[in-house]
């Protein structure tokens, strides 16, 4: 295996350099192992990857690509279950400019650009109370392009809803280059006039289908079902114009014959008021006579589950304990319904109950409308999936098939499905699914390492497409798209014309088979069982990720560097590779790149642990590697963490230096200073000095204080407050408006709501976040019981909440602690304790001022998003959360030392700010000066927002 690319790439990369900067064409190794992976089992390496920011570039890259007879792959977010987001050629990737979205007609239309989330237009559509049809349960992570070139449908999308049907327009790149909006007038009459070959032999491809009764009857039926098996041929049957046949047909094709620019849906209504239920029938076949009863019924979501999958999350939170006693044999419905009013739901809920007393029932958890609860009842059903994920076998992989049966015989097919699992020994195999579209997943998992196992798989597979495409001539792809998976099945289910007709459209979109080759497409009857996956055993904390990709989203690093679902599959090929030493300059190669890729801009914040589906936190791997980097500076650890009170002091000193010589020297040349300094520093040391800017914090006046005045004692109690190492250190920028530092603010807040206060002098006291996110263990968990200790000893035993200013440190001191040594203690941060314990003394009076608003990443996974949402509106009647921003990238100290990352993570922000704006609110310190840098205003603890928009309440 070579790292190096082949002299076809080699001189392409040269020539697409020549309009493409350098940093958006990768060539080396690791980031085209990390960048090429996708939720599949299959694995292949991208020669080259362009990531492109325009469609006059997307235009540009295919025609030289033509031209070097080079096959391309288009890649959105990588989601994809069955293989079609891989290359082993060109992957042409999208960065960040592809997320404009524009409302039409009042809502009842949205036009999309491909790298728009699923979830994002959702919520560009909810004041209008629509949203897209399509609902795939990646829908927080998947891309519209990916959407509409998989026809993604859902748990409440069914048939009538996909993008297929929904579609209101398209605009696509050619493999020519050429371009077609069908959206624009103009548009289609240039290319009718450039492509009438293409139209007519589109044409008579309608003309000759509609001919063929047999065919006709057959894909009447195939799309009766849920279908993304192959091209979208009803489209030859359902639309005249060759422009609409084009324009359907590039639903579900998954980049084979072009490339979506944007597309506009048309929407579909959601109601705002909806309840949920769960019932259990005695077996599957009274289960499956309720969802024939079911679809006449007012339900917008029916979902089946067997009982393995049941069994898979009976040991989740708040679920009846039932479910751990049901019967091999019981089947259960998830059954939602939806009403524009709460008197239609009242009435749709009971005439439902009244349906279902026809069938004979064991248990039932009864419809609820209630938000939390129905939200639980959906917990269970999405949680199937990703249990059997956190069980698997280290090494082995997790597969998730998707088919579709008449509904009338989906007890049938179900008893059938389970009886193959029996014969191929996939005990561990469960079924969930769509029951109204007679929608059926089953996840099992699979060891492809050996070859014996491999041919199981293989037989089974060949007995499941027997037993779907021709026993009952259901779909062997409903949802989740043909890809390589079933690519050798195509004709088994559609037979030879309607496989022939497929390929004939193939070849007229792309006569060179240079668009995405090998997917729905593919002459090999073995394309299903090559380039499998390897998943190796390479560390604990990561070892049951699945690569789905739904932690991408939130990274902060994501199009810096790597991704946790990257950085995982760049780690497990270096563990794979130090374990079989085959291959030690390649070794050699990804443990270098991974350094800076993996491990140095790795915020390490947790936010991909909130999204993936088992819980890994990507950044308890990095701190692990950087742990054991750490070993040869364990004596400096122990004397940082032994000395602390001299490292904060010395911090302060700092920080009146770099004061001291900003405002001799001015902004400019200080700037002009400290870079040039960067600059040397990176050519004589492995580390460059850290990045100064205006925003720098100047010394902070801390001024420990016991309690605050004669008035204030006692009359609403006591509050320990312990101000952050970070505030005792950090005050205001030199430039900023307000110059108190946050303990004056926070001491001035805790006064008016007539508290005493409890605040000796902390210096030398942390919680051990420096040293944890540096993978210094022992010297953080010292830190933090020591602060714990002393925090408990102030608060008499939990007697007094406990207050500390900045968020990371709360979240610090809940992270690995004992439950006995947080037990009695009441700990908050500011948002918490404002809520919870200072609101109910304060008067607000909200001010008309606009103000930007920072959720911190430790906010975040301590669920205080809404309510520091809730905070922020009591406080200002104009509140802007930017899009897109999740973790701020500053990441304790690496704002400094690695500044890329913040920059990265930031890049949207001050585009987000709004004219007349000044001033934004968080509640960490280190992340507040990121935001200001790349935002360019000021911005500062929400403590300063509450001392300014409140009084204490009246007596």
């Amino acid at each position: 295996m070579s790292s190096e690319l082949s002299e076809h790439y080699q001189f392409f990369a040269e020539q697409v350099a020549d309009f493409l900067p350098k940093n958006r064409i990768i060539t080396d190794y690791t980031r085209r192992l990390a960048y090429g992976v996708d939720a599949s089992f299959y694995r292949l390496i991208p020669q080259l990857i362009v990531i492109l920011a325009s469609e006059a570039e997307v235009v540009r890259v295919i025609k030289s690509a033509a031209q070097a007879k080079l096959p391309v792959t288009f890649r959105a977010a990588g989601t994809s279950l069955s293989g079609q987001a891989q290359s082993d050629s060109i992957l042409i990737m999208l960065n960040n400019n592809w997320r404009d979205h524009e409302i039409l007609d009042l809502g009842l239309k949205i036009k999309l650009a491909p790298g728009v989330i699923g979830a994002d237009a959702n919520k560009y559509l909810m004041p209008y109370g629509r949203k897209i049809g399509p609902d795939p349960a990646s829908i927080n992570t998947c891309k519209i392009a990916g959407i509409a070139a998989n026809n993604a449908s859902g748990m409440c999308c069914g048939v009538a809803q996909n993008s297929y049907q929904t579609l209101a327009c398209i605009r696509l790149v050619l493999h020519d280059g050429s371009v077609l909006d069908t959206g624009d007038e103009a548009s289609i009459l240039a290319f009718k006039k450039s492509h009438s070959q293409l139209l007519t032999e589109l044409n008579t491809l309608a003309i000759q289908t509609r001919a063929n009764e047999k065919l006709q009857a057959l894909i009447k039926h195939k799309y009766r079902l849920k279908n993304t098996t192959g091209y979208a041929i009803n489209a030859l049957i359902d639309f005249d114009d060759p422009i609409d046949i084009l324009a359907h047909l590039m639903i579900g094709s998954e980049g084979t014959l072009g490339f979506i620019s944007s597309i506009t849906y048309n929407t579909v209504v959601e109601h705002k008021y909806r309840a949920s239920s769960i019932v259990f029938f005695p077996d599957m076949q009274t289960t499956c006579s309720a969802v024939s009863a079911l679809a006449d019924a007012n339900v917008s979501a029916v979902e089946l589950m067997d009982r393995r999958s049941l069994a898979s999350v009976s040991d989740m939170p708040g679920l009846p304990e039932f479910i751990k006693t049901l019967d091999n044999k019981v089947g259960a419905l998830l059954i939602e319904t939806r009403a524009a009013n709460q008197q239609l739901l009242t009435q749709q809920i009971a005439a439902l109950e009244t349906l279902l007393t026809d069938f004979e029932q064991t248990n039932a958890i009864k419809f609820t409308d209630v938000a939390s609860e129905y939200s639980q009842l959906w917990a269970i059903r999405k949680g199937t999936f990703p249990a059997v994920g956190a069980v698997r076998e280290t090494s082995t992989t997790v597969i998730i098939e998707d088919v579709a049966f008449p509904v009338e015989q989906l007890a049938d097919a179900v008893a059938k499905l389970q009886t193959l699992f029996e014969k191929y020994h996939y005990h561990e195999a469960i079924i969930f699914g769509h029951a109204l579209d007679g929608n059926l997943h089953f996840v099992f998992t699979q060891d492809f390492s050996t070859q014996s196992e491999v041919d199981r798989y293989q037989a089974f597979m060949d007995d499941v497409c027997q037993l779907v495409a021709v026993d009952y001539q259901g779909s062997l792809k409903a949802e989740h798209g043909t890809g390589r998976n079933m690519a050798p099945f195509i004709e088994l289910e559609w037979g030879k014309q309607g496989f022939a007709l497929m390929k004939q459209i193939k070849a007229l979109f792309d006569p060179s088979y240079l668009l995405n080759p090998g997917v729905i497409i593919n002459e090999d009857p073995l394309a299903h069982i090559k380039n499998l996956k390897n998943l190796p055993a390479a560390n604990a904390i990561v070892d049951k990720c699945i690569e789905c990709g739904f932690c991408e989203p939130v990274c902060p690093s994501k199009g810096l560097s790597l991704t946790p679902r990257q950085r995982i599959t760049t780690y497990r090929e270096i563990s794979r590779l130090t374990t079989t030493g085959e291959n030690t300059q390649l070794l050699n190669e990804l443990e270098k790149d991974f350094n800076y890729l993996g491990i140095d801009t790795c915020a390490a914040t947790g936010l991909c642990a909130e999204r993936c589906p088992v819980g890994i936190n990507t950044g308890d791997l990095i701190r692990a590697l950087r742990h054991a980097s750490n070993t040869k500076r364990q004596k400096l650890s122990k004397k940082l963490a032994n000395n602390f009170a001299h490292l904060e002091k010395t911090t302060r000193v700092s920080l009146a230096m770099a004061g001291f010589s900003q405002r001799l020297l001015g902004d400019k040349a200080m700037s002009a200073i400290t870079e040039a300094v960067r600059s040397l520093s990176a050519k004589i040391s492995t580390h460059k000095a850290p990045l100064w800017t205006k925003y720098l914090p100047s010394k902070a006046n801390y001024q420990p204080k016991t309690r605050l005045s004669d008035n204030a004692i006692g009359s609403k109690g006591k509050v320990v407050y312990m101000p952050s190492c970070a505030s005792r250190s950090m005050g205001q920028a030199l430039g900023a408006t307000e110059q108190r530092s946050l303990t004056e603010v926070t001491y001035a807040v805790l006064e008016k709501a007539g508290f005493e206060v409890i605040s000796p002098d902390f210096t030398g006291q942390c919680c051990g976040m420096p040293f944890n996110s540096k993978g210094m263990f022992d010297e953080a968990n010292q830190k933090r019981n020591a602060l714990l200790a002393k925090l408990t000893e102030l608060s008499e035993n939990g007697q007094h909440p406990i207050l500390i200013d900045t968020s990371p440190c709360k979240a610090m001191l809940l992270e690995n602690t004992h439950t006995t040594a947080m037990a009695n203690l009441s700990l908050y941060e500011p948002v918490g304790f404002i809520a919870d314990v200072l609101a109910k003394h304060l008067t607000f009076t909200p001010v008309n001022d606009t103000i930007m608003l920072h959720v911190t990443c430790s906010s975040r996974r301590m669920g205080l998003t809404d309510k520091m949402q809730q905070l922020a509106k009591l406080c200002s009647n104009n509140v802007i959360i930017p899009e897109h921003i999740q973790c701020c990238g500053f990441a304790g100290d690496k704002g400094f030392t690695t500044p890329e990352l913040n920059e990265n993570a930031l890049a949207t922000l001050k585009e987000q700010v709004p004219k007349g704006c000044s001033v934004g609110y968080s509640n960490s310190r280190t992340c507040e000066i990121g935001l200001s840098h790349h935002a360019g205003i000021d911005y500062q603890s929400i403590m300063y927002l509450i001392d300014k928009t409140t009084v204490a309440k009246k007596r």
